[in-house]
């Protein structure tokens, strides 16, 4: 099947003798048997479920979703995207390994290898990825990961995924991307070789802003061992927040294709207003579009608070990829525990706004940037 049939057809099958159209939340703790031998044969591999820490209908269902839109094996569910990057490094490295890292990822990523990570003895390298000389010049004998987002966040910088791999290849390493910003519907890089794909569910997948999970997916062998991290660090996600994800996946090919194209709208009229000094949009994602966030870097001259508050109907988010366009500051959220000198050297700074593009219609999105820049020159 095309990615847009098969999206809203994965649906959990023969888990009732009734035949719901959808699947039923199985919003329970635990699952009941009628005996001590049917207990055992959870145990045995005769039973699927126990409880639901250890797994739940609903969020199989979510993970097997996403696996087959990335043309992967298999896939966990997640209570975050940030767990589901933990629990996918976790089930690759251990105490002792290292890790290279693109330098330019989201704030909240890039604090998780740097410091939480350190106290499990993992180190993290950060590096250009742009330079193949300068990712290998980082590996050591303890390297074991090289870890990047497909789009980097909030500079939209595309990856070079088949660089990656190959590197990683020629030295023996696994690799690990995260595909928030690309989506499956526009990119797939476990069929590009990658061995784990990582997303944050709360944004594109789940696509309403109502709720948070994350799924890691890959190759067969690695999702076994993140699927044992989410058990054993309690890492799962509940069974109503599964089903919502589930749901608003069904319309990702719709929202993302009404999207994308709202954003290459709004990246051209931006780059001809002389008061808006950078945009941030790629041109080579996809054949299907180049994703739904533009970054910019608003002119010295502009006033930033002015400009926040004149977006009227565009909300201040610290988040994306709801139906609704909304905007963020990086420097104030997405970014802000960042060192101040990588900031700097990323060129995250008090003009830089990230947005992201709803499903509204693009020329009324248009104008209402256009009066927000307007009004934050004339301040």
């Amino acid at each position: 099947m095309n990615f847009t049939t098969k999206v809203v057809h994965s649906q959990l099958q023969g888990t009732e003798e009734i035949h719901s159209k959808t699947t039923p939340i199985y919003q329970t703790s635990a699952f009941s048997f009628s005996s001590l031998e049917e207990l055992e044969g959870f145990y045995e591999g005769k039973s699927p479920y126990l409880y639901t820490r250890t797994g739940n209908p609903n969020t199989d269902e979510l993970g097997n979703m996403v696996a087959g839109l990335e043309g992967a094996p298999a896939g966990v569910a997640t209570s975050s995207g940030l767990s589901a990057i933990l629990v996918g490094i976790l089930a690759i490295v251990r105490s002792g390994d290292h890790i290279v890292a693109a330098e330019d990822l989201y704030g909240g990523t890039f604090h998780m290898l740097k410091e939480e990570l350190k106290s499990f003895g993992i180190l993290t390298t950060f590096v250009d990825f742009t330079d193949k000389d300068s990712i290998e010049a980082a590996l050591t004998p303890q390297t074991k990961l090289l870890y990047s987002e497909t789009v980097t966040n909030p500079f939209m910088r595309v990856e070079n995924i088949k660089q990656m791999v190959n590197l990683a290849q020629e030295h023996n390493l696994f690799t690990m991307i995260d595909n928030t910003f690309a989506t499956p519907f526009l990119q797939q890089p476990y069929l590009e070789g990658v061995d784990l794909v990582a997303h944050s569910a709360t944004k594109y997948i789940g696509g309403h802003s109502d709720i948070t999970a994350g799924v890691v997916v890959g190759k067969e062998e690695l999702v076994r061992k993140a699927r044992e991290k989410v058990v054993n660090i309690g890492s799962n996600l509940s069974p109503f927040e599964a089903w919502l994800t589930c749901r608003g996946a069904k319309t990702l090919a719709l929202r993302i294709g009404t999207q994308a194209r709202n954003a290459e709208t709004l990246a051209g009229w931006l780059h001809s207003n002389t008061d808006i000094k950078e945009v941030y949009y790629p041109t080579n994602l996809s054949t299907k579009g180049n994703g739904a966030i533009v970054t910019i870097e608003l002119d010295e001259r502009c006033d930033m608070s002015t400009f926040f508050k004149s977006l009227g109907w565009i909300k201040i988010v610290p988040s994306l990829a709801g139906v609704e366009t909304t905007v963020s500051y990086p420097l104030g959220t997405s970014h802000r525990a960042l060192p101040k000198d990588a900031q700097k050297k990323l060129g995250i700074n008090t003009h830089v706004v990230r947005i992201s593009l709803g499903i509204e219609d693009g020329e009324d999105i248009v104008a209402q940037f256009e009066e927000a820049v307007k009004k934050s020159v004339e301040k």
